[in-house]
């Protein structure tokens, strides 16, 4: 190899090693260059759907909806009795605290079945039940014959097949089904030959806070056509 050639070899690579030297990022530089195009444990979890950042806001204006649902003070009113409001629960689940009258009385927890009926009875009848606590299937004393006094609740019992017809502004009992394992209860709206008209509170998503059921008269009986329905209470007596 000749002289010239030498010193043109010895050029060229001096320039290749100049521009390795400048174009590509140093040390660390380099590694952060590099690793930014893989994908992060972040990123891999998501590579099949939204960018993270992307899904992260979606979540956030998600769970701005679902506020409502969730708030104490986000509850809303869906129906109203005898101008009681009946309020939403999101779910069957909720609760919101323990409402507690002014005066102290326990309604019950916000907003669930129970405490509709009771304020129901504390606002229309100014009425407080003896005993306040309980679950909705607990209202129902099984010992007691029919049209007797139910001491705890301070209200008169009457049972589903009884020979007295079911009452407007009587509370309707459920026992435990699948869906509500402490039972459910309600206030009677409207009683007709054929069914009974119920207004409650905590009916789960659909939130419908009225309902039907068929009611039949049989062997000297009243029997609201529900397996669930245990009987109902009242606050006259002599039905």
């Amino acid at each position: 190899m000749e002289k010239t050639q030498i010193q043109a070899f010895i050029i060229t690579l001096l320039l290749i090693g100049g521009v390795i030297f400048f174009v590509i990022p140093k040390s660390d530089d380099w590694a952060s260059g590099f690793t930014k195009w893989l994908p992060s444990k972040e990123n891999f979890e998501h590579s099949d759907s939204k960018p993270a950042s992307k899904k992260s806001k979606s979540k956030k204006r998600k769970s701005k909806r679902a506020a409502p649902s969730n708030s104490p003070n986000a509850q809303k009113t869906i129906d109203h009795y005898q101008g009681v409001p009946v309020y939403h629960n999101g779910s069957l689940g909720s609760v919101f605290g323990r409402h507690v009258t002014e005066d102290g009385y326990n309604l019950g927890l916000k907003y669930q079945c129970v405490e509709f009926v009771k304020r129901f009875y504390y606002q229309f009848y100014d009425f407080k039940m003896p005993q306040s606590y309980g679950h909705a299937q607990e209202f129902f004393n099984w010992s007691l014959a029919n049209g007797q006094l139910n001491r705890e609740r301070g209200l008169f019992q009457y049972k589903n097949g009884g020979p007295s017809r079911p009452v407007q502004n009587a509370i309707l009992i459920f026992g435990n089904d699948p869906a509500t394992p402490y039972g459910h209860v309600g206030i009677i709206t409207k009683v007709t030959d054929r069914n009974i008209e119920m207004v409650s509170q905590n009916n789960g998503h659909n939130q419908k806070s009225r309902s039907k059921i068929p009611m039949k008269y049989r062997n000297g009986g009243y029997y609201i056509d529900s397996k669930y329905v245990l009987g109902w209470l009242a606050i006259q007596s002599g039905l």
